[in-house]
C-alpha cells in the first residue's frame, strides 16, 4: 500500500496491536513475522509489507518468492493496515517495499487535488512520479489493474435504475454505504463522491477495505453500495452491478512496486519489472480467487503463478 505524520508511531502501534488481537498472527511490524532465504550470490535484503486485504498480500508474496528465487534476502511484515499506515512504515524504513496502485497512490499524495486531463495508466504514472516524497521510486507497472468500485446488488440496481455512480445523486439520502473506515475521508472515497457527483448518503458503515465484512453486508441488504475491489470474484458470484465512474473519481489503478531508492538495485529491479511484466488482470483475478473462494493460503498461490508464468 510515510502515510500522514499526524498519524504518528503511537497510532501504528496501536493499530497493528489491534490486527494482532483480531487473528492476525502478531504485530506485522516485528522480526518475529518475518521468513528469509539465504545462499546467493547476491547480498541484497529487503523488507516486504503489505496492505491489509488479500490481493495485496498475495501480490507481496509474489514479490517475495520472486526475489528469493534470485538470491535476496527477503523479509515478510504483511497485513500492516490502510494506506495511511504502511506508507509510514515505508517511511520509517520498518519496510522497504509493497505492491501499490498508481491511481490511488497519487490521489493519496495530491490531498484531493483531483488531476486534469490524467485517466490512462501511462498518465497516472507520469503525473505520480514527480509526486512520490524523496528517497520513494516505483518501478514497472503491470496492466493488471484493480480499481475501486461502487457496488450495488442487481436488486437495488433495478429498484432505483442505477447504473452509474451520478444516479446516485437523488437517491443516496436513502441509501447506507459500506466500506473501510478509510473510505470516509478519502478523496477517491465520500469526499470526493460529494465533490464530484454531489452524492451524500444517508450513512457509511466502517466495514472493511472490499473485505468479506462489506460483501456480506451487501448481500444481506445491511448496505446497499459498497466499496469492492474491480478483481474479486464476489461482484461476479454474488451479480452485483459495478456503477459506471463517467468523471474518474477512481483513476486507472495498476498495480506496481513502491520501494525504497536505497533498496533499489540492479537485481531487485530487474525480477520485479519481470514480474509485473507478466501480470495481467486477468490471471491475478484468476489466482486471487484461489485464495478467496478456494481458501488456498497465499504462498501456495503464489508459487505456481510463478511456476505457470515462467518466474520460478
Amino acid at each position: 500500500m510515510n502515510r500522514r505524520n499526524l498519524l504518528g508511531l503511537a497510532l501504528l502501534g496501536s493499530v497493528t496491536a489491534g490486527l494482532a488481537a483480531c487473528g492476525g498472527g502478531g504485530d506485522p511490524l516485528s522480526s518475529t513475522s518475518s521468513s528469509t532465504t539465504s545462499g546467493s550470490a547476491d547480498s541484497s535484503s529487503v523488507i516486504i509489507g503489505s496492505a491489509n486485504f488479500p490481493e495485496s498480500e498475495l501480490i507481496a508474496e509474489m514479490y517475495a518468492q520472486v526475489l528469493e528465487g534470485k538470491g535476496v534476502k527477503v523479509e515478510r511484515k504483511f497485513n500492516i493496515g490502510a494506506r495511511e499506515l504502511y506508507l509510514k512504515a515505508l517511511d520509517d524504513g520498518s519496510i522497504d517495499l509493497l505492491p501499490e496502485y498508481n491511481g490511488a497512490l497519487l490521489a493519496y499524495y495530491l490531498k484531493g487535488d483531483a488531476p486534469q486531463g490524467v485517466s490512462s495508466p501511462e498518465q497516472v504514472l507520469d503525473a505520480l512520479k514527480p509526486k512520490l516524497p524523496s528517497g520513494l521510486e516505483v518501478l514497472d507497472q503491470a496492466a493488471a489493474e484493480d480499481k475501486d468500485s461502487l457496488s450495488v446488488s442487481s436488486d437495488t440496481a433495478s429498484k432505483y435504475n442505477l447504473k452509474s455512480i451520478a444516479d446516485l445523486a437523488p437517491v443516496a439520502k436513502d441509501l447506507v454505504a459500506g466500506g473501510g473506515p478509510e473510505f470516509v475521508k478519502r478523496y477517491q472515497g465520500l469526499v470526493g463522491l460529494k465533490e464530484l457527483y454531489g452524492v451524500e448518503f444517508k450513512e457509511f458503515k466502517s466495514l472493511d477495505p472490499g473485505g468479506p465484512l462489506t460483501v456480506g453486508a451487501l448481500k444481506d441488504g445491511t448496505i446497499q453500495v459498497g466499496n469492492i475491489f474491480t478483481t474479486d470474484s464476489a461482484i461476479t458470484t454474488n451479480k452485483f452491478t459495478v456503477l459506471e465512474d463517467p468523471k474518474n473519481l477512481f483513476l486507472a489503478q495498476n498495480v506496481l512496486p513502491l520501494i525504497r531508492s536505497s533498496k533499489s538495485n540492479d537485481t531487485i529491479a530487474s525480477a520485479l519489472n519481470a514480474f509485473s511484466a507478466k501480470l495481467t488482470t486477468e490471471n491475478l483475478t484468476e489466482y486471487l480467487s484461489k485464495v478467496q473462494v478456494d481458501k488456498q493460503d497465499s504462498a501456495t498461490v503464489a508459487k505456481a503463478f510463478l511456476s505457470a508464468n515462467g518466474l520460478a
